[in-house]
């Protein structure tokens, strides 16, 4: 079968390797659609990995992937030929306090499809059968694969935020993650404000439903939220960023008991605790992935919503494609980029 590796310095390679045989306990997946995520770029540059440091980089790339079972384990029971899947990135013990809760990005031995283990950006797939994902008839493949990493890490966020229809929330970079925060918050109910400095991106954000897009390297974008919210500021705020400067103007913009979930990866960031924190009784925290257990809910608002996953799908490629694909996506000229099986 086809699959894609990235060795570091840019360079794709796409290799012709076995089908993989699934062990007892686990499914062979017949992969139809898988993404490129900005966090793939650090094993396209190679060096310091995103998951995984310096171990990452020795297996097929891709960590959001979506398909068709075609063979199970002689263990498996739930799961059979012909199934329709997505597929979670985190594989865990399955036996330690956080792979029981749900979140087996947390566990102490977990790998990560795409960086420590062999990924989805191949024609097949062998992963344990408690990473599927099942989706609804009705989800396209291409919409199922967005649905994990993207919609579904963002969902979770807005989820934490408690956002609703009495809430005003802030949304910094517009790029595939802002973007699905966009349909998120708006699913919930919020009034949502968004921020980028591109303005292709903010015009984006107000056909996906955002209620205000703001240049936030504008002077004036403070004040105008200042009216937008009569004065009150953000109720809550999203960083999909990572950049530092987004993440102060973010803790500047809430309100007294606002509520900032960091998503966009950052090494370090220097605050006012004091201004922006102590004496407005801000809470902030991180928010990486979503807990298993969400996705049955994260599938049944976006069909409930009608919400349209694939039109953040803005480009597909082929894996034969894939050194123009990665090429394109580092120069940003692609937003969500998907392989298409």
């Amino acid at each position: 079968m086809k699959a894609v590796y990235l060795p570091g310095n840019k360079r794709v390679e796409i290799r012709a390797v076995e089908v993989p045989t699934p062990r007892a306990d686990e499914v062979l997946v017949q992969v139809k659609a898988s993404c490129i995520c900005r966090s793939d770029m650090s094993l396209y540059y190679g060096g310091d990995a995103t998951v995984g440091g310096e171990a990452a980089g020795r297996c097929i790339t891709g960590h959001e992937p979506a398909g068709i079972v075609v063979e199970v384990g002689a263990a498996v029971t739930q799961f059979r030929s012909g199934d329709r899947v997505a597929v979670y990135l985190a594989v865990g013990c399955g036996t330690c306090e956080y792979c029981r809760q749900g979140s087996m990005f947390l566990c102490p031995q977990w790998t990560c499809l795409g960086f420590t283990q062999d990924g989805g950006n191949a024609e097949y797939l062998a992963v344990p059968a408690r990473n599927l994902l099942r989706i609804p008839d009705s989800m396209s493949f291409v919409a199922a694969a967005i649905s994990t990493d993207a919609f579904g890490t963002l969902y979770s966020a807005s989820r934490k935020l408690g956002i609703d229809g009495s809430k005003t929330v802030g949304i910094w970079g517009l790029g595939p993650m802002g973007s699905a925060g966009t349909l998120a918050a708006k699913a919930l109910g919020g009034r949502v404000v968004t921020f980028d400095p591109i303005e292709e991106r903010r015009r984006f954000s107000l056909e996906l439903g955002a209620d205000l897009a703001l240049d936030p390297t504008d002077p004036a974008s403070l004040a105008t939220l200042k009216d937008f919210t009569q004065g009150h500021g953000l109720d809550r705020a999203i960083d999909c960023s990572g950049n530092g400067g987004a993440q102060n103007m973010a803790l500047d913009a809430l309100a007294p008991f606002g509520q900032l979930a960091c998503v966009g990866e950052s090494r370090e960031t220097t605050i006012r605790p004091s201004e922006q924190l102590i004496r407005k009784q801000v809470t902030i925290f991180g928010s990486w992935y979503f807990n298993i257990a969400e996705y049955p809910e994260i599938t049944r608002v976006i069909e409930a919503k009608n919400i349209d996953l694939e039109r953040l799908a803005t480009h597909r490629f082929a894996l034969d494609d894939a050194e123009t694909a990665f090429r394109m996506f580092d120069e940003r000229r692609t937003e969500k980029a998907v392989f298409v099986m």
